[in-house]
This record gives structure tokens, C-alpha cells and sequence, in this order.
């Protein structure tokens, strides 16, 4: 299939006004000329009619100095289905095929264009829903992920050809500094993976997006605390105690940082068998979320809030008030006064709903912001980095020199299997069916 000359429409679906068709294959060139009676100029636009299909503007690109290091070419045809029709029928019948998902960016990796550390960030980049999610693909995209990574191998390969020669040359009198020296870089290297792994998935948590689960008794207001926060009707709002009963989610963007908000269940002794599957769901989601909304209510008549309707968290590790618990009282047009540690708001007036966006803004931010290095971005990455720092650590407490070798060269692999260097055969398929057809 590599061999193919390949094609796809690189451009958005639906009508408009100009359409991006691309083309990238040994035989190109053939096909381009065919299409347009002449190729045009390397890597300067030019106007040139497609036979009796289009007038378009037609740009040659020949390898190696291409997105996929192939000979290709872009077409920018008008963009009525007749037109795309046409040119697809027309790339066929001269030998061509269309793209599969991803299959431009998985030749620009095996032609070495790029990584795979790369070749993930062009799937990040077309998927970021917010600018901090698109500086962090942008910047995996200029190599500075795989930078790190190989810049760590080559200090593996330092240390292994020291640790080899340690053990083939055991008579040559070799300095004894050569055995510190292997020493002291080891615990090095072990030092900035743990701290790279050691990140609290910032990076990762940035990509996929965070959790925030909204919880409370019934009837405090968390149906409509999430209405007001998503600036739409994502719950039904009711006076009656245990109106929802399964989680609700909806995706906004709090601070940069895409975020789903999960209306949970009212926490209270169920009256019914569905209703106590709606709690236990609400304290499963709660459970699994990055931080814990804990919503209580101002009762109409009292001078404060009760104090054990704030402490009703349904999540145990945030029940110390740190900063993945945020608690709020609502209802505060109702009078009464908001507790120490409570952020005041009222639902339905949207007094406070802009300090509390702000609060959830800031946390969200807390959660993902990295500096230093890039961050981890994908659970691959983490299990391979994980892996490597086994293999360091082994290799720290070996008995053996060629016990340490053989560490040190597992974690060599762990290490070349995040960039692509070495054992990725088996997860290019399902790494680059997430991809976009043309890209």
C-alpha cells in the first residue's frame, strides 16, 4: 500500500467555495501531468485547467522536501461535489486511490519526516477545542517532546558503550573513574524520568480534558448551577428532591482548558431502587473526577447555613477543602450569610456565578499549566517512560555488569518506542485510524 499513489480531500466536508484535493505517490508527477497537460513549477502556485473538470490553482511538490517526503501535490479546486466528483473519478482511472485515515501523516513518519511524537501532535493539533490546548500540540509538533526523548537515549547509548566496554575489556585496567562516571549518569537520567513522570498528568489531563462533578443533597440548586455555568438547558430544573437521576455532562472551556461538568444525583437515602443506583452513580463520578464541586444551599428563614449541608462531599480525597474541592453556597438571594471557605452565588440571579467562574477557571489552569520541558501527553508515552525507569532502576541495583547492560538496553527500547525508533509496528494501525482522511 505504501507504494500507491494516494489522494484525498484535505479541506473541511460540506459545500464551499474552494476545495483542497492532495496527492502523494511515486507516480505523481505522471498523474499531475495528465491532469493538469503540464506540471507546473516546484512549489509555486499555478492556475492551469483540469481538462474539462475545473479551472484550478495546481501546486507540485516533489520529494523529498514534502509533507510526506513523496512526490505531491495540492489542488485547490471549487468546491461543488460535481467538481470533487470529477477529479476523484479522474485520479482513479490514471492509477491513483483514495487515502485512508491518516495515511499523508503515517508516510511522513516512515519516510522519516517525522516521529511519532510528531505525527500524534498533527492529530492534537486538528482536534484542540482551545488555545492552551493548541500551544501544547503546536509545541510537540516543533519536536520538542521528541527532542527530550532522544536526548535522553543518546545519554543511554553513552552509558551502555561505557558499561560495554567495562565488560569486554575487563583486564585492560580501565580507570576506575569510568565506573563512577557510568554510576553517577545513571542515577542522573533516573532523576529527569521520575521527575518528567511526576507531573500529575498535567499534560495529559490538558489534552483529554477535565472532569468537574457537581454534587449536594437534592434540591440545592445543582441542575441549575450547571445551566447557568454552561449558558444553556443541559438538566431539567425541579422543585421535587430527586429529579435527576442519572449524570448529566456538558463541555465548556474554563480558563483555556475544556472541562466537562457532570450534574450528578442528589446525595440523600434513596426512596427508590432507581434513585440509589442514580447516588451510587453520583458518588462514582465524583470519585473519578478531577475536582468536586460541593453545592449547599441558603435555607429561606435562618441566619447561616447549616454546617453539615457544606460538608456533605461525596469525594473522600477532597474532603480536606484543598483546591480539587471547590464548595459553594447557592441560593444567596434567599438571605442568610456563606460560611468561611464558600464561594456565595445564586443560580437564578447570577449574583456570584462570575467569581465562581473564575474560581473553576483558575483550577483548571492549576491542573494543566507545566513549565520546564514539555509535558507528557499521551498514556503511551507514560507507560514507556514507566517501563524505562524500571529498567534504570534495575540497572542501578544490578549485581552483575551484564545484568546492568541488559537494562540499560531494555530501557534504551522503552525509550525508542515513544518516538517510533524502534517496535512500532503494532500500534501504527490503530495510532493513525484516529486520523482525519487527508490528513
Amino acid at each position: 500500500m505504501d507504494a500507491d499513489t494516494i489522494f484525498a480531500v484535505a479541506s473541511g466536508a460540506g459545500h464551499a467555495a474552494i476545495a483542497v484535493m492532495r496527492i502523494s505517490g511515486k507516480e505523481c508527477r505522471r498523474v499531475l501531468a495528465a491532469l493538469c497537460g503540464q506540471v507546473p513549477p516546484a512549489r509555486r502556485m499555478s492556475l492551469r485547467r483540469l481538462g474539462d473538470l475545473d479551472q484550478a490553482m495546481v501546486v507540485w511538490l516533489p520529494g523529498p522536501g514534502s509533507y510526506t517526503g513523496e512526490d505531491s501535490a495540492e489542488l485547490y479546486l471549487h468546491g461543488g461535489r460535481a467538481v470533487l466528483t470529477g477529479v476523484a473519478d479522474a485520479l482513479v482511472a490514471l492509477g491513483a486511490r483514495p487515502a485512508e485515515p491518516g495515511e499523508f501523516t503515517r508516510r511522513a513518519f516512515l519516510n522519516g519526516r517525522m516521529d511519532l511524537t510528531e505525527a500524534e501532535a498533527v492529530h492534537d493539533l486538528i482536534a484542540a477545542e482551545t488555545d492552551a490546548q493548541r500551544r501544547q500540540a503546536l509545541r510537540q509538533l516543533d519536536g520538542a517532546l521528541g527532542e527530550l526523548y532522544r536526548g535522553w537515549s543518546d545519554r543511554l547509548l553513552v552509558l551502555l558503550a561505557e558499561q560495554e566496554a567495562l565488560i569486554d575489556f575487563p583486564d585492560e585496567d580501565l580507570p576506575p573513574e569510568v565506573e563512577a562516571r557510568v554510576q553517577a549518569e545513571l542515577e542522573a537520567l533516573r532523576g529527569d524520568v521520575a521527575a518528567h513522570l511526576d507531573d500529575d498528568r498535567r499534560g495529559e489531563r490538558l489534552r483529554e480534558g477535565l472532569v468537574f462533578a457537581i454534587t449536594g443533597t437534592p434540591n440545592v440548586g445543582k441542575s441549575s448551577l450547571i445551566n447557568a455555568l454552561a449558558g444553556r438547558d443541559v438538566a431539567i430544573v425541579s422543585a421535587t428532591p430527586g429529579t435527576t437521576r442519572d449524570a448529566l455532562e456538558t463541555r465548556v472551556v474554563l480558563g483555556g482548558v475544556p472541562v466537562t461538568l457532570v450534574d450528578t444525583a442528589g446525595l440523600r437515602d434513596a426512596i427508590d431502587e432507581i434513585e440509589a443506583e442514580g447516588v451510587r452513580r453520583a458518588r462514582a463520578r465524583a470519585e473519578a473526577a478531577d475536582v468536586v464541586i460541593v453545592v449547599a444551599a441558603v435555607r429561606a428563614g435562618t441566619s447561616c447555613l447549616p454546617r453539615n449541608d457544606v460538608d456533605a462531599v461525596a469525594k473522600p480525597r477532597h474532603d480536606d477543602g484543598g483546591s480539587n474541592c471547590i464548595r459553594i453556597v447557592n441560593k444567596i438571594d434567599l438571605g442568610g450569610c456563606v460560611p468561611p471557605g464558600t464561594i456565595g452565588v445564586s443560580a437564578l440571579t447570577g449574583e456570584g456565578l462570575e467569581a465562581l467562574r473564575a474560581r473553576l477557571a483558575g483550577t483548571a489552569r492549576a491542573l494543566t499549566e507545566s513549565s520546564g520541558p514539555p509535558p507528557l501527553t499521551q498514556a503511551r508515552h507514560r507507560a514507556a517512560l514507566q517501563e524505562a525507569a524500571a529498567r534504570l532502576a534495575g540497572a542501578a541495583i544490578a549485581d552483575l555488569a551484564e545484568l546492568r547492560a541488559e537494562d540499560l538496553r531494555l530501557a534504551l527500547r522503552a525509550l525508542g518506542r515513544i518516538t517510533g525508533s524502534v517496535g512500532v509496528e503494532d500500534i501504527l494501525d490503530t495510532l493513525f485510524a484516529r486520523f482525519c482522511i487527508g490528513k
